[in-house]
């Protein structure tokens, strides 16, 4: 991974859960959803582990920071 932002997407039954942004780096073309998913439940509380992956560039400020608002946005989408 590159980059890798997390932010909370809404949910019928939890209010929130948490859905993973990714950007890959050059090399790291062949890493999937699912794989991803597995390291986390393996090394986070079950809670933390994100439920949806979306491998997408993440949005930055002029000075390079993850605009999160605009994620929770995309995110309301999936």
């Amino acid at each position: 991974m590159a980059v890798c932002a997390v932010v909370a997407k809404p949910d019928a039954r939890w209010g929130e859960t948490p859905c993973a942004f990714i950007t890959l780096k050059a090399g790291a073309d062949d890493a999937t959803a699912n794989e991803i998913i597995a390291w986390c439940r393996a090394n986070l509380a079950a809670f933390k582990c994100p439920k949806n992956i979306i491998f997408d560039e993440l949005p930055k400020t002029s000075t390079g920071k993850v605009q999160k608002n605009v994620l929770r946005e995309r995110a309301k989408l999936v």
